[in-house]
């Protein structure tokens, strides 16, 4: 009983997407459940590959004190409780595919499964909520003042603080969240120290518009370097208790 119309604004849209980015998936065929995930996506939207301010419309009605995206949140808090932050390897080691796109469809009914063991399942699925953001976390208007600022720490900060207030607030207690992993005893277990948690999650916080090789593999040092320079000067003390 709905519409066809309403099929094909979401379509279109979805198309519109995939034309700037790429597919999600590659080459690689849906599988039944993606396919009917995808359907049900249409009356129920999914947390992946929306905008943070679709995100938190989303939660509203679940979680109208939440500042911030449950499923950020959430992911980290399991990857914590699973311990992550004494797992060699975390973020860098990917999650078994299957046991990611099982607890991505749980989250997307906003539910976390329990019984998950290993840490690189949650670790793999937060990354891929933050590469898959309909806008980078960091959005384009910002990103040419962040590689001109990647030494500079004042200026680097001074950018934090002057994005949108979900994106910042977002950021924020991704930085405060990755501080955890550069604490000395647990980068001896991890061996994830600052420059390796940089190289991992600047690509899920900033992305090149650029198409030239060159300049994409330029920045890629740069974007690095912008992240590792706020895990290890941004005060992230204001977000102590923010959910």
């Amino acid at each position: 009983g709905v519409a066809i119309s309403t099929y094909a604004k979401y379509c279109y849209n979805k198309l519109q997407k995939a034309a700037l980015t790429g597919a999600k998936k590659g080459l690689k065929k849906p599988n039944i459940e993606e396919i009917r995930h995808a359907k049900n996506a249409v009356f129920n939207p999914s947390m992946f590959g929306s905008s943070l301010q679709d995100i938190i419309s989303m939660q509203k009605e679940r979680y109208p004190e939440r500042q911030l995206p449950w499923v950020q949140t959430r992911l980290s808090e399991e990857v914590l409780a699973l311990n992550g932050d004494q797992t060699e390897g975390i973020f860098r080691v990917p999650g078994d595919i299957d046991e990611v796109n099982a607890l991505k469809l749980q989250v997307d009914q906003w539910k976390i499964p329990t019984g998950l063991e290993d840490p690189h399942v949650p670790a793999s699925l937060l990354k891929l909520w933050y590469r898959e953001l309909e806008e980078p976390l960091i959005p384009h208007e910002f990103y040419e003042q962040c590689i001109s600022h990647y030494e500079n720490p004042e200026a680097a900060i001074a950018v934090v603080h002057s994005l949108p207030r979900i994106n910042k607030m977002v950021l924020c207690y991704l930085i405060r969240f990755l501080q955890v992993f550069v604490q000395p005893a647990n980068v001896a277990v991890t061996k994830m120290d600052v420059n390796n948690l940089a190289m991992v999650m600047a690509p899920n916080c900033l992305r090149c518009q650029s198409d030239d090789p060159r300049i994409i593999f330029e920045n890629t040092r740069k974007e690095m370097s912008f992240l590792r320079v706020l895990i290890q000067h941004l005060d992230t003390s204001f977000m102590e208790g923010i959910l």
